[in-house]
């Protein structure tokens, strides 16, 4: 879906038209697991288009409280603001004409781009990480790789962080601005490691010193004063906070990309 959008004049701020702007649907996204809608927000001469998740619309799991995802995609947000890479796009908590629930600026993705790919060989070509082998027949399988983009890479680090339990090849949006945003952070913070997800490329490899360096900064910021423990109190329980500083202790002590565990499927399915 795609619609006219118009910026926000400058006294209103794209956060304020998102959480305080009039929610108008226009659509439903009907791929999705959970109910998700395609909206207009208006606000004060604003004007934007955006998703809205309503808590009322969310399919209950068995390993995730109901009611919550909502607020885990708007924790998802503030880790990834927090970091610096702006990877997933504005996301809040708002009221809508459905009740209580995650409201997130919509980001157009650019078709073709070439991040994931299957191909015929036992071994990625140079500019390819393997993710692993895949079934495309009977009896007959290709080598699932992705691109060894930085982009990418930082959105693996982010994934081990908040220990997302469901990276698919459509939760990613490069746009034509040479930019890269996750999207779907419903099944994240999870206190059991669950991580699963399509960016195994890295795994066992040593972390970037750039990831390094924001990992350190987000160990400050989930001190028992730091300002993102203060974003996250509310959205997220104390346990699952405890558990996503134990990531970042982790990360830092390995120095090293994390590995499938084995204890669970290392791969979303579908993959895509």
């Amino acid at each position: 879906m795609s619609a006219p959008e118009r910026i926000p004049p400058r006294s209103v701020s794209t956060a304020e038209l998102l959480t305080r702007g009039e929610l108008t649907v226009r659509g439903q996204i009907r791929e999705a697991s959970n109910a998700v809608l395609y909206c207009a927000v208006s606000h004060e001469g604003a004007e934007a288009t955006c998703v809205y998740k309503p808590v009322r619309g969310e399919r209950p799991l068995w390993d995730f409280p109901d009611g919550t995802l909502a607020q885990r995609e708007v924790a998802a947000y503030e880790v990834s603001e927090a970091t610096g890479w702006g990877l997933v796009p504005l996301t809040v908590l708002r009221d809508g004409p459905f009740g209580e629930g995650m409201c997130q600026l919509w980001i157009e993705g650019e078709a073709g781009s070439d991040l994931l790919a299957l191909v015929d060989t036992e071994e990625p070509a140079p500019g390819w990480k393997a993710i692993g082998l895949a079934e495309v027949g009977e009896g007959e399988t290709a080598l699932l790789v992705h691109a060894d983009d930085e982009r990418l890479r930082r959105l693996a680090v982010l994934d081990a962080v908040i220990n997302n339990a469901d990276r698919k090849g459509g939760h990613l949006l490069p746009t034509s601005g040479g930019r890269l945003y996750g999207i779907d952070h419903g099944v994240t913070f999870n206190t059991e490691n669950k991580l699963r997800t399509l960016l195994w490329g890295w795994a066992g490899e040593p972390l970037t010193a750039e990831a390094v360096d924001v990992l350190k900064g987000l160990q400050e910021a989930l001190g028992a004063s730091g300002a993102l423990t203060e974003r996250l109190t509310g959205l997220i329980t104390a346990a699952e906070l405890d558990a996503t500083r134990a990531r970042v202790d982790d990360l830092l002590t390995s120095g090293k990309h994390p590995e499938p565990s084995g204890e669970w499927p290392a791969i979303p399915w579908p993959p895509v």
